[in-house]
Formats: C-alpha cells, structure tokens, sequence
C-alpha cells in the first residue's frame, strides 16, 4: 500500500466539464521528446494522455507557492507510475503519452532522468491547451496545465479524469479501471 499523498488534493472546479466521451481532438502537432511531431488526434487505437504541470530538476527550486497550490505537486511519481506500468498498459493494447507545458528540451532531461519508455508532448505554446480548453493555474506568472488524463480512442475522447489525486497511484488506478 502507498504512503498518503502529502500534498494538497485538488477540487473539481468544473474546468474539464466539457471533456466529455465523444470529442474529437484538433489536429495539432506537439514536439514530442522522440524527435518527432505528434498529432494526439491521428493516434489510432487506444492511448492515455497525461497532463501534467511541470517537472523540476534536482537542485533547482520549484515555482513560486508551488507548496501550496492543489494538485502541483506529484509530476514525477505520476511519469514514474506510467513508466512501471507501461508494459501492462501496452499488453491490453493502450499507448502512454505525457504532455506538460514544458519544452521539449527540458522533457527531454526529465525523460532520460526517469528512463521513460513512453514520448512526453510539448505544448510549450499552448495551442492545445487553448484549443481543449484546458485546465490551468498560474503563479509566478507562468501557466501550468492542471494535471488531467485523457484515455483516447482514435483521436476521441472515451474519458477523462480530472481532477487526478492523488497522483503516485494515479496509473495503476487507471489500469486497474481499464482492465475491467
């Protein structure tokens, strides 16, 4: 069993209301830490999206107030749950992608850090945040995504999780619900 989450748990505040089964992703194209250009609505077949907030680097501080804004904290124990559960994922026949606002540069190092076998999305320009419609917050006058899932199926929205807490289970909770 995991220790409890130690940081403040989100509230739903109605913001990814209108994520709903059925919509259809645009055709965006997001930098992904393969090297390659990614359009989450030309994925065919089943794939969760993870959203998340931002990753730090060891030694460097995290943004102003983080401590204290729901549902910040957790972006590196929910992409290390999404690493260990990759295989499982795959073997019911579900990709992983993990999108942030971040640059794909600075995805890049997180992604090696953690050795994910799985493509992080840059959405550094927000084009598909704003396109969705997409949770945020703001501090230090920087906008991050809130952390949000999407399972897709061939572009479409079959669900959304939001808000996701506490985020260190949020994976295997996921494939357990996507097992049954």
């Amino acid at each position: 069993m995991s220790a409890p989450w130690p940081w403040p748990a989100p509230l739903d505040d109605g913001a990814a209301s209108h994520l709903v089964s059925g919509v259809v992703l645009p055709d965006i194209s997001l930098a992904s830490t393969e090297g390659l250009a990614v359009s989450l609505s030309r994925l065919a077949g089943r794939c969760i999206v993870f959203a998340y907030p931002w990753t730090g680097r060891p030694g460097r501080p995290n943004p102003p107030r983080w401590d204290d804004i729901p549902g910040a904290h957790g972006s590196t124990p929910e992409a290390e749950g999404f690493g260990e559960a990759y295989g499982a994922f795959r073997e019911v026949g579900i990709d992983v992608v993990g999108m942030s606002g971040q640059t794909t540069e600075e995805q890049q190092e997180f992604a090696a850090r953690l050795r994910l076998p799985f493509p992080l999305l840059s959405d550094a320009a927000g084009a598909l945040r704003t396109a969705l419609r997409l949770p945020t917050f703001e501090t230090g006058g920087v906008v991050y995504l809130k952390r949000l899932t999407l399972v897709l199926s061939d572009g479409a929205i079959e669900r959304a999780i939001y808000p996701v807490h506490p985020p260190h289970t949020h994976a295997r909770d996921l494939l357990s619900a996507l097992s049954q």
